[in-house]
């Protein structure tokens, strides 16, 4: 009882208030607002406010910086939960505060050990190690490990403020996650400017500018002089409709009329996507269908890649197929076989959606936990390209394009382009989408490749290596995308050492300061 009495007569009421809206400003970061400042602005205010209590204050604190975070900057989540999950406001409210709550674990994690690593009795360090070296370490491995426990959600990463920020091209170097060290970095810098300590901001800030500038002229990849053409078909097919029965021969009509009208003699497009689930059911039950769909491809010397539900024995799988010419532009006719090769197969599946933890307990409960296919099988995890019309696609469907790691586990040598596919109308015109988008625009920056992202009502789009979308349709109306995708060559050097050096670094960092911590 007197410890709670003096954790809130320090810590008071307007202190955790003050820290949920700094944290609930982090989402004015992100797309659709892109403000990449406010960031490390709401970091170095937590950072000061923070910084008299003590190790389990900083905990609460960091708790409530954290909570307002997720609560809003992923408040999107809350739509599928109240328009498909079939359950009553207060239980869907209830279950976003749970989801918010858990994730602000991580921050506080963050937040308790900066202080107890610290500010010991007899060892305290030094505030340049303390907001220059511990804090962006403990930041960056909190988030990786949000990004990786309980099958991850590596979603708002401090990094993806950065996407269309100044300091982008250096995620072709560190990636995201360096990006996030970079902005906790400089709210570090910023903390001691108001400790009136000015020389970390005076190096640092002007570093990164010439870092900024640097980065593009460093970049190894360079156009290759080749283009291929696309089309992204956006179908816009209602959520309420894309698993009804009767709904299944008109949708796949639909995608196959708005695919022909791209066929002429002169100029006919190289690739067609189609989004994830374009084809709402078993390969066994359109078959007659994609043998079709097979046909015309190989007729118009294209190729067609569909997400489908695949199955072998009695597993299901969300996957990707490509229909028509696999090899090169032109090729003798061959009939559809569907004997999985060629096929991608989503390894990393979203919990409640795609698969039901703890299912037998749970789906009795409520109809948010028996949602249409929520019992699919995992893919390997690294899976060769899919290959269409020569040339060499490295895909993630939905979701997965959020892990750089299996991203980039998927890109050779060979790769020409990156392929994302999804279905975002389950979160209606939240913010979601938008944020989904960004995170892609960060993997194409990361692999420098032109990504290609197919969805069902937007954001469907093509995107540089440089994070830049060049073509794009609006949301929520039907239509295709038709562009010339120019390719590129070389390897990015976050291709070629992904987040393990950046990890190593962090990690000694945190043994730094618990060696301080343990000195006697």
């Amino acid at each position: 009882m007197f410890k709670n009495q003096f954790i809130y007569s320090s810590l008071s009421i307007i202190s955790l208030v003050t820290a949920f809206i700094a944290g609930a400003s982090t989402a004015l970061s992100f797309a659709p607002y892109e403000i990449w400042a406010a960031f490390p602005l709401a970091l170095t205010f937590a950072l000061w406010q923070s910084q008299s209590l003590n190790a389990k204050q900083s905990l609460y604190y960091w708790l409530s910086f954290g909570f307002g975070c997720f609560a809003v900057g992923i408040s999107w989540v809350h739509v599928s939960i109240d328009t498909f999950g079939g359950m009553p406001i207060v239980v869907s409210m209830a279950l976003m505060a749970i989801l918010a709550v858990y994730l602000a674990i991580y921050p506080a994690v963050c937040g308790y050990l900066l202080n107890k690593l610290s500010k010991t009795r007899k060892h305290a360090l030094s505030p340049y190690l303390t907001y220059l070296g511990l804090f962006p370490a403990l930041w960056v491995l909190t988030e990786w490990l949000r990004g990786w426990v309980l099958t991850g959600f590596p979603w708002i990463w401090a990094g993806y403020s950065q996407t269309l920020g100044p300091l982008s091209e250096l995620a072709s170097f560190i990636g995201a996650l360096g990006l996030s060290f970079i902005v906790a970095l400089v709210a570090g810098a910023l903390m001691l400017l108001t400790q009136k300590r000015i020389l970390p901001v005076l190096i640092i800030i002007p570093i990164l500018v010439l870092s900024a500038w640097a980065a593009p002229q460093l970049n190894p990849i360079s156009a290759s002089g080749k283009t291929v053409k696309v089309a992204l078909v956006q179908g816009n097919i209602p959520q309420s409709m894309k698993w009804e029965p009767d709904a299944l021969w008109p949708t796949m009509l639909k995608y196959m009329d708005l695919t022909r009208a791209q066929f002429d003699d002169t100029s006919s497009v190289d690739i067609v996507i189609w989004p994830e689930a374009a084809i709402p059911a078993p390969e066994a039950m359109v078959e007659d269908f994609l043998a079709n769909a097979n046909q015309v491809a190989n007729i118009n010397n294209t190729a067609i890649i569909t997400g489908i539900i695949s199955h072998q024995q009695q597993d299901f799988y969300n996957s990707l197929i490509v229909l028509g010419n696999h090899n090169q532009k032109q090729q003798p006719s061959a009939d559809y076989q569907g004997n999985g090769t060629n096929e991608f197969k989503k390894h990393h599946l979203l919990p409640i959606g795609e698969f039901v933890p703890l299912g037998d307990l749970l789906r009795p409960i409520a109809p948010f936990f028996n949602l249409p296919m929520s019992s699919f099988q995992r893919g390997d995890y690294t899976q060769k390209n899919l290959t269409a019309v020569g040339y060499h696609i490295a895909p993630a469907i939905c979701y997965e394009i959020v892990f750089p790691e299996q991203v980039r586990a998927s890109v050779t040598n060979q790769t020409d382009m990156l392929l994302t596919v999804s279905n975002d109308a389950w979160f209606g015109a939240s913010n979601g989408p938008l944020q989904h988008m960004e995170i892609a625009q960060m993997r194409a920056i990361e692999m420098g490749k032109p990504l290609l992202r197919g969805t069902n009502n937007g954001v469907t789009a093509v995107v540089d290596p440089h994070g830049r979308i060049t073509d794009a349709l609006p949301q929520f109306e039907t239509g295709v995308l038709v562009t010339n995708v120019a390719l590129y060559k070389g390897e990015t050097w976050f291709r070629k050492i992904g987040q393990l050096p950046l990890l190593i670094l962090c990690g000694l960092m945190l043994l730094m300061g618990m060696a301080n911590y343990l000195r006697k």
